[in-house]
């Protein structure tokens, strides 16, 4: 993949109201497309998996190789799993665990162990995940595929959709473009994961985010 990320160019200038005209379309078709949604933790999930779940029949894919320890991995993915079980949605939400593949995340980000927290260390994790999602989509012959990572204030929604549009136009595949933190979607994944007693993780996830 080209990872020139700075050069790459979206065909959205507001991504919220993007997703917010094509829920409308989705709405006055009367059909329920499905959506491939990487997730990449519990807290992250409970809000967009909310506002979701009316419009789409989603699967969860849990595609999170960076996570370390494995300690940590699995106690998020065990969070994920329970909010599925008890967040009440209109259609149904499935799930998928993806491999936990750390080597393949270590050689994706080599050289860049010492790179500041949010550049081009973090891109190619973006790049990464959403590109196995955009894989288990073919797969599973998905309409859409998209990712959590939006709704944090830590994270450029901005770079992870001109990652995502990039992915989807190598795999063609229609990639749902969102910012999820927008409408105050971050404030209520903080209100949701309060309500549902969620572990909300102190560090991104990599080993390099958790270093002092």
């Amino acid at each position: 993949m080209n990872n020139n990320n700075n050069n790459r160019t979206v065909p959205v200038s507001n991504f919220q109201q993007w997703l917010a005209e094509k829920i409308k379309e989705i709405k006055k078709s009367k059909q329920i497309p499905t959506l491939l949604l990487h997730s990449c933790c519990a807290p992250c999930s409970s809000y967009v998996l909310d506002y979701l779940s009316a419009y789409f029949s989603i699967t969860v894919f849990f595609y999170n190789p960076n996570i370390h320890p494995k300690e940590e991995y699995e106690k998020r993915l065990k969070e994920q799993i329970e909010l599925i079980n008890q967040l009440p949605v209109k259609n149904a939400v499935n799930f998928i665990s993806g491999p936990y593949e750390t080597e393949l995340f270590f050689q994706k980000i080599k050289g860049l162990e010492q790179e500041p927290e949010g550049k081009r260390r973090c891109l190619k994790c973006f790049e990464l995940r959403l590109e196995k999602t955009a894989q288990k989509t073919i797969e599973l012959g998905y309409d859409y595929f998209t990712t959590t990572l939006t709704i944090s204030p830590h994270k450029n929604a901005l770079a992870i959709n001109q990652i995502g549009s990039h992915v989807a136009s190598i795999y063609h595949l229609h990639y749902l473009y969102s910012d999820f933190k927008k409408k105050e979607g971050f404030k209520n994944s903080i209100s949701l994961s309060h309500k549902y007693q969620l572990y909300r993780q102190n560090y991104c996830g990599c080993i390099f985010s958790h270093l002092p």
